[in-house]
């Protein structure tokens, strides 16, 4: 499952995965047909995530890879260097996406300052798509004033069942920018929601599963993580459970705005 800019539907998450067993988890992975790794600059994973790919059997164009730049990189003339540092640690000559992590805390940097450092990494040939992370919606009609030309091709910010944001989600599909989901399973905490817990049997499935599987259906992309490969495995069956029009409303139904990543430095949510 792929969108119109060719990202893989079911990712893997790297935060946390670092040293041996992060290689080891990821390796799992890509195994189990995951062809999508999330990493970030803030992580202190993206030299692991290089590093699996180069052990694995896999081309490297057969591995879609994502980093994020870390707001400590915004400064004028920081970002390109920062993602070239970026590309060895991953050995790659190109990513396919980066994103900008957040926006500048308490806006110490003007988003202009740091949008158009992502637009010449871009023409500069070092990402194959652009995109943001944790934007508001005016955030992102603030970044797309100053790409001009260049897509937003993902936005990536917190959604599960209990905090659907759908105001920002719906935004995003109806202007050409696809949704990446983290903490797509709510950090393990659905099996205590009795709507997640009786569709998740109703299937013979985990609530972690119906959870991915809701997202999917919504033309999402999730990026859930572990470092067990039996959860691994088991996440990515997800992408085999077809739920009902009826399980899709009930799900709906659960959504607390239950938010978990929430800096005092953070934008004004939508």
């Amino acid at each position: 499952m792929t969108n119109q800019y060719g990202i893989p539907a079911m990712g893997f998450g790297t935060y946390g995965r670092t040293g041996e067993a992060g290689i080891a988890a990821m390796l799992v992975a890509l195994e189990t047909g995951y062809r999508h790794l999330d990493t970030a600059q803030d992580y202190g994973t993206e030299t692991e995530v290089g590093e699996t790919v180069k052990l694995s059997s896999l081309k490297r164009s057969e591995v879609f890879v994502t980093t994020k730049i870390k707001t400590g990189n915004f400064g004028k003339g920081m970002l390109v260097p920062s993602l070239r540092q970026s590309c060895d640690n991953l050995q790659v000559d190109q990513l396919d996406l980066t994103l900008i992590h957040w926006p500048s805390p308490n806006e110490e940097i003007a988003l202009e300052v740091y949008i158009e450092q992502l637009a010449e990494a871009h023409a500069l040939g070092l990402t194959r798509l652009v995109g943001v992370s944790n934007f508001t919606i005016a955030l992102i009609e603030q970044a797309k004033t100053v790409l001009g030309e260049v897509p937003i091709a993902n936005n990536q910010f917190e959604l599960n069942p209990l905090l659907q944001n759908r105001k920002l989600a719906n935004y995003c599909l109806s202007n050409g920018i696809s949704v990446t989901c983290y903490l797509p399973i709510a950090r393990g905490v659905l099996g205590g929601e009795p709507v997640v817990r009786a569709i998740a049997d109703k299937h013979g499935a985990t609530p972690e599963q119906v959870a991915l599987a809701f997202e999917f259906a919504k033309g999402y992309i999730a990026i859930p993580t572990s470092g067990k490969a039996e959860r691994i495995r088991s996440n990515f069956e997800a992408t085999k459970l077809r739920l009902s029009a009826e399980d899709i409303v009930a799900i709906e139904g659960v959504d607390r705005g239950q938010r978990e990543i929430n800096p005092g430095w953070g934008p004004a949510w939508d």
